[in-house]
């Protein structure tokens, strides 16, 4: 009798690793399908190395077609404007850094490759994030960082549902980025030498704040930049372009460096400062994603926490505040701890899972 090799839906970008993923699962031996999805991007100069441009899915074709699989792409563009792009800017009306890849992998990428999955029989889906799964005799999933430390992106992963990673493959996570460009080598894939993508992917080439200034001008008004007491130092282009904890590009001159401390929407103005009077040693988060699907049984624990994508994992005391929020209070104060990021939860290489930043003291 013939074994049944369970068939995979691959999301495939045209670049290197979801490439590379789709190539190491035909060779153990699954049923593979490629699908990409078409994501909404602002008309413009798209950047060579940009996922979901006409160049991009003629590669994942390519791809596909070398390696003997069938390929679909998927439209879902009005979903994602909806879902990611338009919240990303009301995010910045409302003076919040968004991470809108956090949100598309758990209202779009996710959600489509798995109902596009069960449309194709597919028992799977994969992704070439650098992370791992571990599964558990009860059958439930704990997500892991990637071994390569430098491209881990179990962060981006946090906010998805246990029911979501269950179905879910990451072959990549045990490798490093350069044994996977390697790989691509080793396969002879048209990619392997492809740059990796670095900007959000709706940009379309543009700037951040070009494509600001295009889609919400109104974000784009000059105000004062104040010290805490008040005093006046100069004049910001738009809140939309700074960012808490950043030193570059304030155009104003002082005896010390300064730093953007806060943004106050009702005065339209920056808060600029010293590094002494950067860092914070608190943040409460919301709509918290617990990876076991519900949070530990301890009201207070121990976790590192990450409050950015690149951020360093800083220690901290988790206190529960219900099933869905938290606050945190770091050993040391944080520099950069920003409204609208996530505030993901680790304990040792297990990702806990992660909120949305709204407050920090």
């Amino acid at each position: 009798m013939t074994e049944h090799k369970p068939t995979v839906l691959v999301a495939m970008s045209g670049g290197v690793d979801s490439s590379v993923t789709a190539a190491l699962l035909v060779q153990e031996g699954y049923r593979v399908i490629g699908a990409m999805l078409r994501l909404w991007a602002a008309p413009g100069p798209q950047a060579e190395n940009a996922c979901c441009t006409l160049e991009a899915m003629d590669l994942a074709r390519v791809v596909a077609q070398q390696l003997g699989i069938p390929f679909h792409t998927l439209d879902t563009e009005e979903v994602f404007r909806a879902q990611v792009v338009e919240p990303f800017l009301e995010a910045h009306a409302q003076a919040l850094t968004p991470n809108p890849c956090l949100w598309c992998n758990r209202r779009v990428r996710w959600a489509h490759l798995l109902a596009f999955a069960e449309e194709m029989g597919a028992d799977h889906i994969a992704t070439g994030h650098y992370a791992r799964l571990r599964r558990r005799p009860d059958g439930s999933v704990q997500l892991l960082r990637g071994l390569d430390e430098h491209k881990d992106q179990s962060y981006v992963l946090a906010m998805l549902p246990q029911a979501h990673l269950r179905r879910t493959l990451l072959p990549l996570g045990e490798y490093t980025k350069a044994e996977v460009r390697r790989l691509a080598a080793e396969f002879r894939l048209p990619v392997a030498q492809r740059p990796d993508s670095q900007d959000l992917c709706f940009l379309g080439g543009y700037d951040y704040r070009t494509f600001l200034e295009r889609y919400r001008p109104e974000l784009v008004q000059p105000g004062p930049i104040l010290t805490r007491d008040g005093r006046r130092l100069g004049t910001h282009q738009g809140l939309a372009f700074y960012t808490i904890g950043q030193r570059r590009g304030l155009g104003v001159s002082a005896a010390e460096p300064l730093y953007v401390l806060a943004k106050d929407i009702g005065q339209n103005a920056l808060i600029v400062g010293p590094a002494r009077e950067l860092g914070q040693r608190a943040l409460e988060a919301y709509e918290v994603n617990w990876i076991a699907g519900q949070p530990p049984r301890s009201q207070t624990f121990r976790v590192q926490m990450k409050i950015r994508y690149k951020a360093h994992p800083a220690p901290a005391t988790i206190t529960l505040l219900n099933d869905h929020a938290f606050r945190a209070e770091f050993d040391e104060p944080l520099r950069d701890i920003t409204p609208g990021q996530a505030a993901v939860l680790y304990q040792g290489e297990v990702c806990l899972g992660g909120g949305w930043i709204f407050h920090t003291e």
